[in-house]
């Protein structure tokens, strides 16, 4: 190949022109080399000392930097030093020239982060081959480099998605959770015309969930809230956000913008109250959608849902006031028995905080020994006597007096203590019932009601046995009463377990029977010994003919299968009658007793308190 086809190999297109700096004090050399470079179509600079070739080297960043070794004022290995120390400067290529080719001058060079050597003299191609080599190399490096960053970026860019989805939407149902509804809040009223435009806050609770959670556990209990989540989206807008707060808990917030609505021609008086408002016609929407039945692993699963209002800006003009409020007004729905909707007033702040009042001082009742036990007697309706005495818990509060069972036994189950309080009940119960028995006062079998939580624990069957030892009461004097919504769990689980209750020598009773998820092959799969009539099936016993087909029907049953019958919640003489006609074994209700202290029921005990039992329709009992 001719020197010009050489040269012409290494030809820089101006297109693509790099700079280079040379720097070497021998000014005929430094010359030649610029004038080799030029002819290159390479932009060039000279410097005649290091010093100034550093300064060079930072103002103009080259693309390749040749330098001697052996200079004045700042020689090639100070040069290199102080470039590499330099992050501007750090990555530039540097080839060192030199008349040296010792290997340990090569070495020292290398170690400082040089590219390459070229020893003097050179050649014009020799010269030009390893600037073309460097320089195409560095080209491949800052591809690669490129490359790298454009992956970095893409990297970074899925790890904000990531980190954007798991700081704004709940994992479990993928919905905004509350960060990103008060986001998107601020950018509705941002829009909604100065507060112009009213904007409904809807705060939705699951009634019972954590019944439901207590029977189907905890994975089937996610599924269902996955489902509520895909219900509630198909029942709004696309401008409308739904978000998953927490547990139980969802909100929406209904955009203005896909109402319609026309406030100046309503007027803000009739917001207040929800007049005129289009989220009544979704809140309707829901409240059907949600009442549908569930399916899941082939259990059909009744749920129902309450939600509270709240209207911007006349209930609140901030998304945190604005929850609050229509979070008590989903609350005064549940306790208004569920399955329906209210509108916040003002009103409702008030019962909040006594509800949060409430539940402080419950937390502490337990160990303020706050609690009774009160005991109602069940009666023998062959004898008329005290058979048997079923233990209820009471609340007295230091100041509110006697607190409703219906009130704080809910409470109590939602916040978790209903398994302490039960234990005490279990514990406190038994010991007195042992008293009665040694004094000769007792008899008949003490009834405890376990509730689903309780009947969960895994060292339910030692903690019974326990009770039983520490106390002393016998076995046989222990009642243990189940609902039929526990028996919708694993039933393998609690056939076995309540075999193993049995097996300490206790009985076992089916409560509310009729009440729950009622199925007449539990009877047969349980292993149960009473069935107790729940008092709707009693009440007004027998000129209500439904409620008498009823009775008559589950005390024919009860007694084909060899069971006991208890009437529970019986109250009038008519009552007494009819479950007299008909065989039933056991007594409970306000007719004889209602639930009374530890010290009522003992004078009961010593006055050998009889209920007289009929001996004509026409008679009437007396005391």
């Amino acid at each position: 190949m001719r020197a010009s086809e050489i040269a012409a190999s290494y030809l820089q297109p101006k297109s693509m022109m790099k700079t280079i700096l040379v720097i070497e004090d021998e000014e005929f050399v430094r010359a030649n080399i610029l004038e080799i470079l030029d002819s290159m179509n390479f932009g060039t600079l000279g410097a005649e000392n290091g010093k100034i070739g550093v300064e060079l080297a930072q103002q103009h960043l080259p693309d390749l930097i040749l330098c001697d070794i052996k200079m004045p004022e700042l020689d090639g290995y100070g040069v290199l030093t102080e470039l590499r120390q330099d992050p501007t400067t750090a990555t530039i290529p540097f080839i060192f020239l030199t008349a040296k080719a010792e290997v340990a001058d090569l070495r020292q060079g290398m170690n400082l982060g040089a590219d390459d050597y070229l020893t003097k003299p050179f050649r014009r191609a020799e010269l030009l081959s390893a600037v073309s080599v460097r320089l195409e190399k560095q080209a491949a490096m800052q591809q690669r480099y490129s490359h790298e960053k454009q992956e970095l970026i893409a990297s970074l860019q899925q790890v904000k998605a990531r980190l954007n989805d798991s700081v704004h939407y709940d994992p479990l149902t993928k919905l905004p959770n509350q960060l990103l509804l008060r986001e998107q809040f601020d950018r509705i009223e941002t829009q909604a015309e100065g507060g112009q435009q009213p904007i409904p806050i809807l705060y939705i609770g699951l009634d019972r969930f954590s019944r439901i959670v207590e029977t189907l556990g905890h994975a089937l209990s996610d599924r269902l809230i996955q489902e509520v989540a895909r219900r509630l989206l198909s029942c709004v807008n696309p401008d409308d956000t739904v978000a998953h707060l927490n547990g139980e808990r969802f909100a929406i917030v209904q955009s203005p913008f896909s109402q319609n609505l026309r406030p100046n021609s309503l007027g803000r008086d009739r917001f207040a109250n929800g007049d005129g408002l289009p989220c009544l016609p979704l809140v309707e929407h829901i409240l059907e959608t949600m009442a549908r039945p569930f399916l899941l692993d082939r259990h059909e699963i009744f749920m129902t849902v309450s939600i509270g209002i709240g209207i911007y800006p006349v209930h609140a003009r901030d998304i945190d006031n604005l929850m609050k409020r229509a979070g008590a007004a989903m609350s005064r729905a549940q306790q208004l028995g569920g399955n329906q909707y209210e509108f916040y007033n003002p009103s409702l702040t008030a019962h909040a905080i006594a509800d949060l009042n409430l539940e402080t001082s419950l937390r502490y009742a337990l160990e303020r020994s706050e609690f009774l036990v009160y005991y109602q007697p069940q009666v023998e309706l062959k004898t008329g006597k005290i058979a048997g005495a079923e233990a209820l818990v009471r609340w007295q509060h230091p100041e509110k007096g006697l607190v409703s069972p219906g009130k704080f036994i809910p409470l109590a189950e939602e916040i978790g203590l209903i398994v302490p309080i039960g234990q005490w009940v279990l514990e406190t119960a038994c010991s007195q019932i042992q008293q009665w028995q040694a004094r000769g006062l007792f008899e008949g079998r003490l009834a405890i009601n376990l509730s689903i939580r309780q009947f969960n624990q895994p060292d339910l069957v030692p903690k019974l046995a326990e009770i039983l030892e520490t106390t002393g009461l016998e076995p046989s004097t222990l009642e243990i009463e189940v609902t039929e919504s526990l028996l919708v769990q694993n039933i393998d689980n609690t056939i076995a377990k309540l075999k193993a209750i049995k097996a300490l020598g206790m009985t076992i009773a089916l409560d509310d029977f009729g009440t729950g998820y009622s199925s007449l092959s539990y009877l047969q799969q349980f292993p149960f010994d009473i069935l107790k009539i729940d008092r709707c099936f009693v009440r007004n016993l027998p000129e209500d003919r439904k409620n008498a087909a009823i009775a008559t029907a589950i005390l024919q049953m009860a007694h084909g299968l060899n069971l006991k019958v208890v009437a529970e919640g019986v109250e009038t003489y008519q009552e007494l009658l009819f479950l007299y006609g008909q065989e039933c074994d056991t007594l409970q209700g306000y007719l004889f007793s209602p639930p009374i202290a530890t010290s009522e029921f003992e004078t009961l005990l010593r006055t050998g308190k009889k209920l007289k039992l009929p001996e004509t329709d026409d008679y009437l009992p007396s005391y």
